[in-house]
């Protein structure tokens, strides 16, 4: 295993119309299950770390892993309930979401130390009790031990609270490759940024960045009609990933970085240009490259 994605799986409740809550269909989500598929489909060693429940949605979420070709020997099983998100999708396809998480099985989780070169979390996981703390636990751990961190804070309303924030900013020391969008920078503030090696800023309609200690490049998007924009940045951490899975990241040259986000870029086109987290192929994303 290359790469240890760890976090939730969840069930999203998404309308079948822009716009609506009417006509509710389920997907299978949670940005980390989102990073995990996606990195197995674009052909990377991947395992995803979890708990999730033994009812019809958790094995869905297992059937679907294993299907995609992700590792799931350490993704544990309990009784309890399906995290859910009801999903809305504006006329613009952007996507916002409110989450039903008490007593689910992903906040039950026991993370194991294992060693792996990168890993990966992020999202709701990070949030939530008492799975939250377990899981920075096994990030500092892994860190210590020379793995790779990568993180995803991906803000939501209902935890974009300073409490929260102050236990993203203990994790930072311990993070190779941080994610963030634009209003995520602001949240965090651009200072406690600095010590992070890496840093990839998500910019809309503007493409990606990226900042290390000696380089900062910006690429562009990859035009596409955008049917929705759910797991768009889930794809570019799974992208950015299996790109630099055997290559240190802070030493990448600026012409080696807009490849790599150039990659990450398409295969993001690709998602959204799609309805739902439906992440590309790796041949997909090499044909559009």
């Amino acid at each position: 295993m290359d790469i240890m994605v760890c976090g939730e799986g969840l069930v999203d409740l998404v309308p079948r119309e822009p716009g609506r809550l009417a006509d509710l269909q389920p997907a299978l989500g949670g940005g980390p299950f989102n990073v995990a598929v996606a990195a197995g489909r674009l052909g990377a060693d991947v395992g995803f770390q979890s708990r999730l429940s033994t009812d019809a949605f958790g094995c869905a979420l297992v059937d679907h892993l294993t299907n995609q070709g992700v590792d799931t020997s350490l993704v544990q099983r309990g009784d309890e309930p399906t995290t859910l998100a009801v999903c809305s999708i504006a006329e613009d396809g952007s996507a916002a979401y409110s989450f039903y998480t008490e007593g689910t099985a992903d906040r039950a989780v026991e993370p194991v130390l294992v060693d792996v070169p990168w890993a990966c979390f992020g999202t709701v996981s990070l949030a939530l009790e008492p799975g939250a703390s377990r899981y920075g636990a096994l990030l500092t751990n892994l860190a210590a031990r020379g793995t790779n961190i990568a993180l995803d804070p991906n803000i939501r309303p209902f935890f974009a609270t300073e409490k929260h924030r102050e236990f993203l900013l203990s994790l930072l020391p311990h993070v190779t490759l941080l994610k963030l969008s634009e209003e995520e920078v602001e949240f965090l503030g651009a200072e406690a940024l600095e010590e992070v090696p890496v840093v990839i800023t998500t910019l809309g309609g503007e493409g990606l960045s990226v900042r290390t200690s000696s380089v900062s490049v910006q690429a562009p998007p990859v035009a596409v009609d955008v049917a929705d924009t759910i797991g768009a940045g889930d794809t570019v951490m799974a992208a950015l990933l299996s790109q630099l899975v055997d290559k240190d990241p802070a030493a990448l040259t600026e012409t080696e970085w807009q490849r790599v986000l150039h990659f990450a870029a398409t295969a993001a086109a690709i998602t959204v240009s799609r309805t739902g987290a439906q992440p590309p192929t790796r041949a997909e994303v090499e044909a559009k490259l």
